[in-house]
């Protein structure tokens, strides 16, 4: 283990979530689908806002898992909107976990990656983001 000084969370926060035991692999450990799943609901938050309105997520890239989670440990979500295109939005978004059952521990970022999300119309075809038409 490194003796640096932790970087905290970068961008907003937008969702936090206790593991489950129905979350886990037959080794007790949460499934990384799991995870991916909390950070892309929560990931979107900023695009959504950005965009002013419906978005799609398109692409997942550098995903990098750092730490495994447990059951009961709090799995806290930042956001933060690193690029637009046109029609796309990409969010880095990290998620950090933090024991229930040592909370004087800091909380450890555990997995981030940048997720791509495209703003779409009532017929789900993209659209362009506000301001650039």
């Amino acid at each position: 283990m490194s003796d640096a000084v932790p970087q905290p969370p970068s961008g907003q926060p937008v969702g936090r979530v206790i593991a489950m035991p129905g979350d886990t692999n037959p080794e007790g450990d949460i499934f990384g689908g799991w995870l991916l799943a909390q950070m892309d609901l929560a990931g979107a938050t900023p695009a959504f806002e950005l965009a002013c309105g419906r978005c799609a997520t398109v692409a997942l890239d550098g995903m990098v898992f750092h730490q495994p989670v447990s059951v009961g440990d709090e799995v806290s979500i930042y956001a933060q909107v690193v690029g637009t295109g046109r029609t796309s939005i990409r969010v880095h978004v990290e998620a950090w976990k933090r024991s229930r059952n040592q909370p004087q521990v800091a909380s450890v970022r555990v997995t981030e990656g940048v997720f791509t999300y495209v703003a779409i119309d009532g017929e789900r075809k993209p659209r362009p983001l506000p301001g650039k038409a």
